[in-house]
C-alpha cells in the first residue's frame, strides 16, 4: 500500500511480451496494483475477525497458488529478477520469492483445511464496520501516495542518499564484487552435436579456435557463481544531445531534476508552474533539468507544445521510475546527494524554498 505504482512498474514487467505476454494488460497494471494490495489487506482483516470464512479462505488459498506458480515460473526461466513481493523494503531473488511463496502455501492450507474451527472474533455489525474501515484507510493511503510520493521510501534515491556513493563499484569499497558465468551453448555444423560449455573454459581450452562448433546465442545463458557486492544504483546515464554529463550533475552545487520518465504519458497541467519554477531557479543562477526516457521526437513535440523553457536529457525508464514515484516529479540534488523530492503538486513555489533552503 506504500507503493502501488512500484508495484505496478513490476506487473508492467510480469505482463511483457517475453514474459506473460499480455500486453493488453500494460495499460492497467495500476488499477491492478492497487486492486490486488486492498485485496491482500482485507481478506487478511476479515481472517483475523473470522468473517466469511469460507469465501476468505477459498481467496486466500487461490491468491497464493497463483502467485506461487507465477513466482515460479519467474525463477525457472529467469523473466523477471525481482518479484516486487515487498517492494524496495524487502528485496528477494526470484528463488528466495518462491520458497517465500511455498511456506505461505502451506500455512494458507492448514486455514483452508480447518476453515470450520474459524470463529468470529466480534458480531457481523462490528465486523463489517471494522472491514470497512479498513477499506476506507486503504483507500485514504492508495490516494495519498499516488497524488503525493510514498509515506516511506525504501529505495537507493531516498531522500539524503548520495548517488556518487550508491554507484560506487565493490572494487572502490574493497568488497567481493557478484561473480558471473556465461554457459555457452554451442553446436557442430559437421556432426550437430551440442555442448554446454563456461566462459572459462571456453577460453581455457580454446573453443573459439575451433571453426567447426558455432555458438547459438538464443541458447547462451549467464549464471550466478558467488553473490557479492552489487551497486545499489547502475543506471544513472544522463544524456543530453549526444554528450553525457552525468558527472556535471552530480559535481553541481546544486541542480533541480525533473523526472518525466514517459513524457506521453507526464500530466501536461503540471508545466505551467514548472516553467515559472525553472526561470526563477535560472535567475539564481540553480540549473533546472528535465530527464526523460521517451524519443526525441516525442520529447521535442511536447517542449514545443508545452512551451518548456528548461532543457530535457535522456536517461534509462527503469532508473528514472526509480528515483521519484511521480511523473513528473522534482528533485532536488546538492553534490550528487538528494536533498529534497517533490509530487509534481507538492512543489513549492521557488521563493519559499530560497528561504527555506539556500
Amino acid at each position: 500500500m506504500n507503493d502501488p505504482m512500484g508495484f505496478s512498474f513490476k506487473l508492467g514487467d510480469y505482463f511483457a511480451a517475453d514474459v506473460l505476454n499480455l500486453p493488453f494488460l500494460q495499460d492497467y497494471t495500476l488499477q491492478i496494483a492497487l486492486f490486488v494490495v486492498v485485496l491482500e489487506v482485507l481478506l487478511g482483516v476479515a481472517l483475523l475477525l473470522g468473517l466469511w470464512k469460507n469465501l476468505t479462505a477459498w481467496l486466500l488459498l487461490l491468491m497464493i497458488v497463483f502467485f506461487t506458480f507465477l513466482t515460479f515460473y519467474s525463477a525457472y526461466f529467469n523473466k523477471v529478477t525481482d518479484c516486487g513481493c515487498f517492494g524496495d523494503a524487502i528485496p528477494l531473488t526470484p528463488w528466495q520469492s518462491f520458497y517465500k511463496d511455498i511456506v505461505l502455501t502451506i500455512l494458507i492450507s492448514i486455514i483452508f483445511f480447518n476453515r470450520q474451527y474459524i470463529k468470529p472474533l466480534l458480531n457481523p455489525v462490528g465486523s463489517l464496520a471494522l472491514l470497512m474501515l479498513s477499506f476506507l484507510l486503504c483507500f485514504w493511503l492508495g490516494n495519498q501516495v499516488l497524488n503525493h510520493l510514498p509515506l516511506k521510501d525504501f529505495r537507493a534515491y531516498a531522500e539524503g542518499k548520495s548517488i556518487s556513493e550508491g554507484m560506487k563499484s565493490a572494487e572502490e569499497l574493497g568488497l567481493e564484487p557478484t561473480e558471473y558465468a556465461t554457459i555457452y551453448s554451442l553446436e557442430n555444423t559437421n556432426t550437430g552435436e551440442k555442448m554446454l560449455v563456461d566462459s572459462k573454459s571456453y577460453i581455457d581450452e580454446g573453443w573459439w579456435q575451433k571453426e567447426e562448433w558455432q555458438i547459438n546465442s538464443d541458447l547462451t545463458e549467464t549464471e550466478l557463481v558467488k553473490e557479492g557486492y552489487e551497486p545499489p544504483i547502475h543506471d544513472f546515464v544522463i544524456d543530453l544531445d549526444g554528450s553525457e554529463i552525468t558527472n556535471q550533475v552530480l559535481e553541481a552545487d546544486y541542480i533541480f531534476l525533473l523526472v518525466a520518465y514517459r513524457m506521453e504519458k507526464t500530466e501536461e497541467e503540471a508545466y505551467a508552474k514548472l516553467n515559472e519554477f525553472a526561470l526563477a531557479a535560472a535567475d539564481k543562477g540553480i540549473p533546472f533539468l528535465g530527464l526523460s526516457a521517451s524519443l526525441p521526437s516525442v520529447v521535442a513535440e511536447k517542449v514545443d507544445k508545452l512551451g518548456l523553457r528548461f532543457s530535457i536529457a535522456s536517461m534509462d525508464e527503469t532508473a528514472l521510475k526509480t528515483i521519484v514515484r511521480a511523473n513528473p516529479g522534482i528533485v532536488l540534488l546538492k553534490k550528487g546527494v538528494i536533498v529534497k523530492k517533490w509530487h509534481y503538486q507538492d512543489l513549492p513555489s521557488f521563493e519559499e524554498l530560497d528561504s527555506d533552503l539556500f
